[in-house]
């Protein structure tokens, strides 16, 4: 007798899914810790001249953030045995608590300002930080919080919308406050993605874009240095020694990388051509010291990072987690749009503006709340059946 067997497709498919998920978290792993190395050894190399001008020890940048990366990579572990109960439980008031410390940045002597911006708060012997980074993950779990509620329990559209828009305006509000205009439009951005993903009508969204929009193109009028880089970017050649001097110089660093860059440490256009390199413009000293080869490296590791965060997304959607599939969306579309957005000034896509670049511009809090921010995609991707029984 010849023995057959017979196979369940349906049971083939679920099989490669639960195999591709489980590879998920390893990768993204991977990913994150191939991307905080290279922005380390990437920003040591377009700091030291900096740092050795500012009279600081050459590694003076570079330690810092690896002090930081460190303590990110302990966050991201921690968060990872934290029960998502209670991190839904704890939103509302981690939202209180980082409104509280914009306030606390803006009107007392804890705050301090830097280039005409108030953005950071010192509290006591520790670093100073920018609590707008601390605002701008909370607001995107309370979004995923209330937006994946019941409409028996919050109400219509309407009064999730108005819920939503008062935290969102709110926290906006704070930020421009801070000076720190192009945050706002970034979190606005990512406001609107995630509204829209929750299940937003385009109608009163229409609505909502319109109302944000009126006081943002006033805000952006009042402010006459605003009105320059807007006008500088149009009209590049009206001022190519002022505004543009750091997009053009930018734009020639890159040029000049080629296909496998000048080396590592050997780049020149770092040594005071363009002004804190080290920060904004960071992605240029990479180009070109690394070249095309390096470029297309950075590429890849983003792609894989945006990949992995957004299928975790859809994975908890086609379950019907709707909060974590909503927090993965968001916390993802956040760190690559701002990634997006920096690469789009940096190769003058976009008028000047003072967005980092994660995982590579100098800056403590960035790094440290982007590895948090991971350690919530990671979370989210190991989270078991049990565990999601709580997810809304």
């Amino acid at each position: 007798m010849v023995k057959t067997y017979t196979y369940d497709d349906s049971n083939l498919k679920v099989f490669k899914e639960t195999e591709r998920v489980s590879l998920s978290p390893f990768m993204f792993v991977c990913i994150i810790i191939a991307l905080v190395g290279y922005g380390l050894v990437t920003l040591y190399s377009a700091s030291y001249d900096e740092a050795l001008r500012n009279g600081l020890p050459p590694a003076y940048y570079f330690i810092r953030q690896t002090v930081f990366a460190l303590l990110g990579f302990v966050s991201l572990v921690a968060i990872r045995f934290i029960p998502l109960g209670w991190i839904r439980k704890a939103i509302p008031l981690f939202l209180i608590f980082s409104l509280l410390l914009m306030v606390l940045t803006l009107v007392t002597p804890l705050g301090v300002e830097r280039l005409g911006a108030r953005r950071w708060l010192q509290i006591g012997p520790l670093p100073s930080f920018q609590p707008s980074e601390l605002l701008k993950v909370s607001v995107i779990l309370y979004l995923s919080h209330i937006l994946s509620k019941p409409k028996e329990e919050l109400g219509s559209d309407w009064v999730t919308l108005l819920v939503s828009a008062v935290v969102v305006l709110l926290s906006a509000l704070l930020i421009v406050l801070q000076r720190d205009y192009s945050t706002t439009l970034v979190f606005l951005l990512v406001a609107l993605a995630l509204l829209l993903a929750g299940g937003i009508r385009l109608r009163y969204l229409g609505m909502f874009s319109v109302g944000i929009g009126i006081p943002a193109i006033i805000f952006l009028l009042i402010e006459p240095y605003r009105i320059r880089r807007v006008v500088s970017f149009l009209f590049p050649s009206i001022d190519p020694t002022g505004l543009n001097w750091q997009v053009l110089n930018s734009l020639k660093a890159i040029a000049s990388g080629g296909l496998f860059g000048k080396g590592l440490g050997n780049g020149t256009y770092k040594l005071g051509t363009i002004p804190e390199v080290q920060s904004d413009f960071i992605f240029a000293s990479m180009a070109e010291e690394m070249g095309f080869v390096g470029i297309l490296v950075f590429f890849i590791l983003f792609a894989g990072f945006a990949i992995l965060g957004f299928r975790t997304a859809n994975h908890h959607l086609a379950r019907s987690r709707k909060f974590t599939a909503l927090a993965s969306f968001g916390l993802t579309f956040m760190i690559v749009w701002q990634a997006l957005v920096n690469l789009a000034v940096v190769t003058s896509l976009l008028p000047p503006t003072g967005i980092p670049l994660p995982f590579f511009s100098q800056g403590g809090t960035n790094l440290f709340m982007i590895l948090c921010e991971c350690g919530l995609l990671y979370k989210f991707m190991v989270a078991d059946e049990k565990e999601m029984a709580y997810n809304g």
